[in-house]
């Protein structure tokens, strides 16, 4: 099987990973600092927070943010279910807005017809790991008094009109799960320049409490403060040594997956009743997913068809994602369902992950490719 993702490990990651085990600090020792200052430069940004995964960093966003009961969140329909789970996690609201045809990133001008007094904040969610349009999402952003919010776990090393994906929000939550473009086994972070905003989740990380086991033994003493509720989310040293590493590669892997996406764009574009999502020359994409849309007008037959067929030959598809307000706990909680977001319902329907990692070969793409087109030319 050719998985949709896959991490990459080297010997120089596991060197990394068995150093830290064989040193005095396994957790909130000095490489959690280190990991963080390198995702800040790599971003361009003044504070970074490391947490346990991507959806512990969405969740210490709503809380830095202050979002609390009743308080409104738009949030694309298209996406994983975490981004509107971390606003109830605070009582909040998710109100979802449906996404452009063409590339199915958040539709501003549907944003803006679900603003009201209780909207407190907006999630953009850069969708297969291109860049949503931050201009016009600021300016909504603006009009409002709305915080922005960055859902970044796909576009780790993106940019946006030259500027870094994490700098263009007033927060922004990055995964670094196996599948991602670096992996510290599960784990995530947050960008910030706002250092309150730094201070809150930096404390929320850890159980509330504004310092942790190293600053105290630095600082010779017992004693601690619990503030706030907070969570343990911390990230342990050994992950982040592994990020480290990992994050020395992260400009090389996001070249090849380009290399990958061009070599998928150029063999699609003579085939029928596939067609490859959009892409916008504001944005640098880093291709955290191949994402094509199966047009069963064209074909006779449907995505569902096709995926079958890819999967008995061992190319692993997959399907991003399942429209977050037609999954039960939503209807059954907010009354949600079909018709609410017609955009990503029908794009639901067509869209197919295509395997996309940076040690997949030329050979591993040439399968992929030939045996999408055989089952598309039957």
């Amino acid at each position: 099987m050719i998985p949709y993702g896959r991490q990459w490990i080297d010997e120089e990651d596991i060197q990394a990973v068995v150093d830290v085990l064989r040193s005095d600090w396994l957790t909130t020792g000095p490489v959690v600092k280190e990991f963080e200052r390198a995702i800040a430069a790599k971003t361009g940004t003044r504070h970074a927070v490391v947490v346990s995964s991507g959806t512990a960093a969405l969740h210490a966003i709503m809380y830095g943010l202050g979002i609390g009961l009743g308080d409104e969140v738009i949030v694309p329909a298209m996406t994983f279910a975490a981004t509107a789970n971390v606003v109830v996690y605070q009582g909040g609201i998710p109100v979802f807005a449906d996404v452009k045809q063409e590339d199915l990133l958040l539709d501003a001008s549907e944003v803006v017809a679900k603003i009201n007094p209780r909207t407190k904040a907006i999630v953009a969610v850069d969708y297969a790991g291109q860049p949503a349009d931050y201009d016009a999402l600021r300016q909504v952003a603006l009009n409002g008094s709305l915080f922005l919010v960055a859902d970044a776990c796909h576009a780790l090393g993106a940019k946006y009109k030259g500027v870094s994906v994490g700098y263009l929000a007033d927060a922004t939550a990055f995964s670094f799960h196996p599948v991602k473009h670096v992996t510290t086994g599960e784990g995530g972070a947050v960008c910030t320049n706002d250092p309150v905003m730094y201070a809150r989740m930096n404390a929320f990380r850890n159980h509330g409490i504004t310092t942790d086991h190293k600053q105290r033994m630095d600082a010779g003493s017992w004693y601690y403060e619990m503030t706030d509720l907070g969570y343990n989310y911390r990230l342990t040293d050994f992950q982040c040594a592994l990020g480290l590493s990992q994050l020395k590669k992260l400009d090389s892997w996001i070249a090849r997956r380009r290399q990958i996406a061009d070599m998928y764009t150029a063999a699609l574009a003579g085939i029928v009743g596939v067609e490859p999502l959009g892409t916008s020359p504001d944005g640098v994409h880093s291709y955290h997913l191949y994402v094509v849309r199966i047009k069963a007008e064209k074909l006779g037959f449907g995505r569902d068809y096709v995926f079958r067929q890819l999967r008995e030959q061992g190319i692993g598809v997959n399907v991003h994602y399942i429209p977050v307000h037609l999954h039960p706990f939503y209807r059954k909680r907010f009354g949600t369902g079909p018709g609410l977001c017609p955009v990503a319902e029908k794009a639901y329907d067509e869209i197919l992950s295509l395997p996309m990692f940076p040690r997949m070969t030329d050979q591993d793409v040439q399968e992929v490719i030939v045996a999408l087109s055989k089952v598309l030319k039957r």
